[in-house]
């Protein structure tokens, strides 16, 4: 058998190693195509901030962890991919034949449209050579403008704080994190930030950049002009669908997947960010951009590639936690709760303590926290163990910090 896995991403890597695992004497072959040994782009932030280098980013840290694996890295991009003839074209011409295919192509940046987007002195940090880039110009006592304020946006805030630059942040929404967080959440953490001497500007939209020699000047919709020595653009992402279009398999948000995995076509899976996986809180399928996800799907597409059926991926708990500055917020589930459903809310804004429950009849399916860093386990097991909390639901309305008795008592036999 012929495995190709085309993406070097947690799902990618994690998949190339389960069918090594499980088919020992197939051939099998990752794609990289970015020219850099597979590495975490959640770990870029830390490289900037000092806490690692480039190696500390490595997914794998063992020198030819892939050779001794057995299996075949090849940077090089895959340019095109011919489902009804098993084959793949690299971007220099070269082609080769598969027996089964994962595309686990990620996510790329959203590109906004603002003018002056695209000038020199505005980056991404997605890739390994955008951190490279950002590291040699973000000294201290710069001034920069982080254009989002959302979960990627938020890691790399901490990581230019560090770098001690002057930072003005820009968020569209009402609040930070407004993918994550709800507004009295995510407006305690735009306090936070700012006491720790970040500017932080919500509800505003950047309308243009321009550049006059090497400085830069943001104009916001709110009649802000932001002088800077750098922008950073952290607007979000979406399902990287390129190769996946190409061939013509079904997409929507991301690569249609079954329960196994399995794309309209029969030989190709998708698996990590650009996969529509079935999503464990509505049952539906959605895209999740988070690496457990990512990691699950991975090695769940690998043992269908290997045997088909013999997995089926029963939906991924949609998670963040995240470390702003030294305040750890967190999601899960359906925080936002459902029609019909009960919540509770238990806030300390002095404290920067927040809390947020919400219930679905007496099973508990979602929760924001801040502050509260104690039970995140308890909060993520009680919503994917849909366990009946009976008269802990009550209790839970009228104080929610006893979740951890409650979850006990779902213990009990």
């Amino acid at each position: 058998m012929r495995h190709i896995v085309i993406g070097s991403g947690p799902a990618g890597v994690v998949a190339a190693e389960t069918l090594r695992a499980l088919d020992p004497a197939s051939s099998v072959t990752l794609f990289g195509g970015e020219g850099e040994v597979p590495y975490s782009r959640m770990a870029l932030p830390y490289m900037l901030e000092g806490r690692i280098d480039e190696t500390g980013t490595h997914l794998r840290k063992t020198a030819d962890h892939f050779g001794q694996q057995g299996i075949q890295l090849i940077n090089s991009r895959v340019s095109a991919i011919d489902a009804a003839s098993s084959i793949v074209t690299l971007s220099d011409g070269r082609t080769q034949e598969f027996d089964r295919l994962l595309l686990a192509t990620g996510s790329r940046p959203l590109q906004p449209p603002i003018t002056g987007i695209d000038l020199p002195g505005v980056h991404t940090c997605w890739t390994l050579a955008d951190a490279r880039g950002i590291a040699e110009q973000a000294e201290a006592g710069c001034s920069i403008v982080l254009i989002g304020a959302g979960f990627i946006g938020s890691i790399i805030l901490e990581s230019l704080v560090a770098r001690g630059v002057h930072l003005t942040v820009i968020e569209t929404g009402d609040r930070m994190v407004p993918r994550m967080l709800d507004p009295q959440c995510g407006n305690m953490l735009k306090t936070w930030c700012q006491k720790k001497g970040v500017t932080v500007l919500t509800s505003t939209q950047v309308e243009s950049i321009e550049q006059r020699g090497s400085a830069l000047t943001v104009h916001t919709d709110q009649g802000h002009a932001i002088s800077a020595h750098l922008v950073i653009s952290a607007t979000g992402v979406v399902a990287d669908l390129e190769l996946a279009t190409g061939c013509g398999l079904d997409t929507d948000l991301g690569i249609l997947v079954d329960s196994c995995m399995q794309t309209s076509a029969r030989s190709l899976y998708a698996a990590g960010d650009v996969a529509q996986g079935r999503d464990f809180s509505t049952g539906g399928y959605s895209v999740q951009a988070i690496q457990p996800t990512a990691v699950d799907h991975g090695r769940i597409a690998a043992n269908n590639m290997v045997s088909s059926g013999s997995i089926h991926h029963h939906g991924s708990l949609n998670m963040n936690i995240l470390d702003t500055l030294g305040l750890i917020s967190a999601s899960f589930g359906l925080w936002q709760g459902v029609d019909g459903g009960e919540s509770v809310t238990l806030v300390d804004e002095e404290g920067f303590r927040y809390i947020n429950l919400q219930f679905e009849d007496d099973v508990l399916i979602g929760a924001n926290t801040l502050g509260h860093i104690e039970h995140l386990g308890v909060l993520r097991g009680l919503i994917q163990s849909r366990s009946q909390l009976g008269v802990w639901k009550q209790r839970l309305l009228v104080d929610p910090t006893t979740i951890m008795l409650a979850y006990l008592s779902t213990l009990v036999l």
